[in-house]
């Protein structure tokens, strides 16, 4: 897109540091991915392994934790527009050089300093990966609608029965967050609570396992009776309960972590279909000619830098102290639902050629699709849009 664009103006003020992540995609990434078979949807683990490991060594992993943590303590705008980036560049490694899309960790919000030791250190300097379990079978975008029981036994530990499904990274994951309803010992309830423990836990195993559209990997997590000491309720006794409030902070920020990365591909998606637009040629003319053509072009266009601009103005809301889970919902919505017409669109322009197996755009028609379903539905963000607007 031209430096023109509206958007330009919020991206000018963390550009050096976009840049630079920028360069790092093409110069290192980039090669990399051109060695993966056309039909392979997910990298292999140890591919993965060695993005996240040379991104963190380079500053961009978890660039916004804080600097003795392994971090380089970047604002949250520049977060927002280091993913933005790697969802432009069309490379399929680039995603996995940045931390996942479920915002600030609990760990670094309320996590006790030895689960910051034990856990967040390693997570952030990319020697370790986690994966989170709140959605029950039975729940869905309903998430904090908790079967799964942690029961406070004699001792003080906790033991916990249930199952989680559609847990993303749990077959690499060195360890988990488990969102359960903790019972105390004489049945009273306590709330939604939030575990951390490693993976290699005895009697918490890996279920079914899923396949999404564009290949990535889903698991269901049997917890049957796993002991867990009292210390690994995160954030310690103060954090028994209190996981529903803590939530939806770390969701409000992951949501606008999805949104730019949403905003990246639909750029990329939509300068492919300019591109193509200007040298295929039909009955004489370049297609881009046709008036049809150019109304899915420059409607993408305007959708594009509306949703670029909400997203930018909502992360900066965050560096100045306001987390509002409003403006996060509106900005997800937008800009993932955008991302699928974007990129709807932009492959109507390709015709047959975008619709073929391998194609960018026919790998980015299945892979944007869950754009709108992870991280809570775009039902869900209009709900919580709604209920602000005093409505619900």
């Amino acid at each position: 897109m031209s430096a023109t664009t509206p958007s330009s103006v919020l991206e000018t003020e963390h550009r050096e540091i976009a840049d630079a992540f920028t360069a790092f995609v093409r110069r290192e990434l980039v090669p990399l991915a051109a060695e993966l078979p056309e039909n392979g949807d997910m990298p292999p683990a140890d591919l993965r392994t060695y993005v996240r490991r040379r991104s963190a060594k380079l500053g961009f992993y978890a660039g916004d934790h804080p600097e003795e943590l392994g971090g380089s303590g970047m604002p949250f705008s520049a977060v927002v527009l280091l993913h933005h980036a790697a969802g432009r560049s069309g490379c399929p490694l680039a995603p996995y050089a940045l931390a996942g899309s479920d915002g600030p960790s609990p760990l670094l919000r309320q996590g006790t300093e030895k689960q910051i030791e034990q856990y967040l250190k390693p997570l952030v300097r990319g020697e370790a990966t986690r994966c989170l379990a709140l959605t029950e079978p039975n729940a869905g975008s309903d998430a904090f609608h908790l079967t799964t029981t942690a029961t406070r036994d004699a001792d003080g530990g906790w033991v916990l029965s249930g199952r989680k499904t559609f847990v993303s990274n749990a077959g690499h994951a060195d360890f988990v967050i488990v969102v359960a309803r903790a019972v105390d010992a004489g049945g009273g309830e306590g709330g939604a609570t939030a575990f951390v423990m490693g993976m290699d836990q005895p009697r918490l195993r890996i279920g079914q396992r899923y396949q999404g559209m564009s290949g990535e990997e889903l698991y269901e997590l049997v917890l049957d009776e796993v002991r867990l000491p009292a210390e690994a309720v995160i954030g310690g006794e103060a954090g028994v309960g209190a996981a529903l409030g803590n939530g939806i902070d770390s969701l409000s920020r992951g949501r606008l972590v999805v949104a730019a990365m949403c905003n990246g591909i639909a750029e990329h998606a939509l300068e492919l279909g300019i591109e193509y637009a200007r040298e295929r040629r039909a009955f004489g003319e370049r297609i881009g000619a046709y008036q049809h053509v150019q109304e899915h072009l420059v409607s993408s266009r305007a959708e594009v830098e509306a949703a670029k601009l909400l997203t930018l103005a909502c992360a900066r809301l965050v560096d100045e102290g306001v987390e509002a889970p409003e403006n996060a919902a509106l900005a997800k919505l937008t800009s993932s639902e955008t991302a699928v017409r974007v990129v709807d669109r932009s492959l109507q322009v390709h015709g047959a050629t975008g619709w073929v197996r391998g194609h960018p755009l026919e790998f980015l028609y299945r892979y944007v699709r869950m754009m709108t379903i992870i991280e809570g539905t775009s039902e869900i963000q209009k709900v919580i849009v709604a209920r602000a607007m005093g409505l619900g």
